[in-house]
């Protein structure tokens, strides 16, 4: 029997690339989003890899639209097992800027989006006692930057959420699992569609991965039982620093973070955002970042390859040790 997967936000982006990813390994992939057009791509793009796709309309920040998703699923395809929390919204302003409605509306897609698709996982996945929730975070979740306060603050919504979830589910010596895979800056279509209040073009704040990174990461962690995965060096980077020296970081990132996050090229005429509704079209997984995004990690391969990284790491302390020897004899 096929394995079934619900990921949320797939219509583009880092969940557009999980999807794919998902299908492409012999999974059923519930496809959830509010872009028809971007979920009809999804769909098309796992079936031609040999997959299978249930497009699911769904706006996360509603708990009834949530739970009808996972109500339908079950109905057509049976037990879900895995269940990646991926939708967000974001907004590119400084806080005081930023309307109050804007600000809850951000807060909903990618704060309680979580929280509802993991409700929905658990009221399936808890009386069977088996079943994978993964939580998309961001490095983010522990090192805040400027300008995107929305964000910044529901992702690290998330992380306490999670382990206060983690430790419930500890308690009652549950088997499912909960997860959380924090993020660096990935080349998505965010930048494009992302509410803004300044004048030039959004942009991740460099270095920049390629979607496919974070997706071999997130079905990594989908498929053992890791209770955090950071991915990317910039991520392991920010979240340590914090830890050390969350001052300093906060001086460096006042300058930083303010010009890293703009390109000098203009906003376009027209441009449209998705805080409310979506932008009409299939955006893939990519941004317009392709020139500067990095295609693999190094950190990414030795996370998810500890075991080979370690007897490597073995090998070549003992090659050295017996070079050593044999100059010494």
């Amino acid at each position: 029997m096929c394995r079934v997967v619900v990921v949320t936000g797939a219509s583009a982006g880092v969940g557009r690339a999980t999807a794919r990813l998902f299908g492409a390994r012999g999974w059923r992939v519930a496809l959830l989003a509010r872009g028809i057009d971007g979920l009809e791509a999804a769909k098309r793009e796992i079936e031609a890899a040999g997959g299978e796709a249930l497009l699911v309309p769904t706006d996360v920040a509603h708990h009834d639209q949530v739970e009808a998703a996972a109500e339908r699923i079950e109905r057509e395809w049976g037990s879900i097992d895995v269940w990646e929390n991926d939708a967000m919204a974001t907004i590119f302003c400084e806080f005081t800027a930023i309307a109050s409605e804007d600000y809850r509306r951000a807060t909903e897609v990618t704060y309680l989006g979580t929280v509802w698709g993991t409700r929905a996982a658990l009221k399936r996945m808890l009386p069977r006692n088996r079943g994978t929730i993964v939580q998309v975070g961001s490095a983010l979740a522990y090192r805040s930057i400027p300008l995107q306060a929305p964000y910044c603050g529901a992702k690290a919504a998330i992380r306490g959420f999670t382990d206060s979830v983690r430790s419930e589910l500890l308690h009652h010596r549950s088997k499912v699992h909960l997860t959380m895979v924090q993020l660096s800056a990935f080349n998505t279509p965010q930048f494009e569609w992302g509410r803004t209040c300044m004048a030039k073009q959004p942009q991740p704040l460099p270095p920049i991965f390629q979607p496919e990174v974070a997706a071999k990461a997130i079905y990594y962690a989908a498929t053992h039982r890791r209770r955090e995965l950071w991915v990317g060096w910039p991520a392991i980077k920010a979240i340590v620093g914090t830890r050390l020296l969350p001052g300093l970081g906060d001086r460096i990132l006042a300058t930083e973070a303010y010009r890293g996050q703009h390109t000098d090229e203009p906003l376009p005429p027209g441009r449209r955002d998705n805080l409310y509704s979506p932008v009409p079209g299939d955006h893939g997984a990519h941004g317009r970042f392709d020139a500067r995004a990095r295609p693999r990690s190094t950190q990414v391969w030795l996370t998810t390859h500890r075991s080979r990284a370690v007897a490597a790491a073995a090998g070549l302390a003992i090659g050295i040790g017996a070079l050593v020897l044999r100059q010494r004899a």
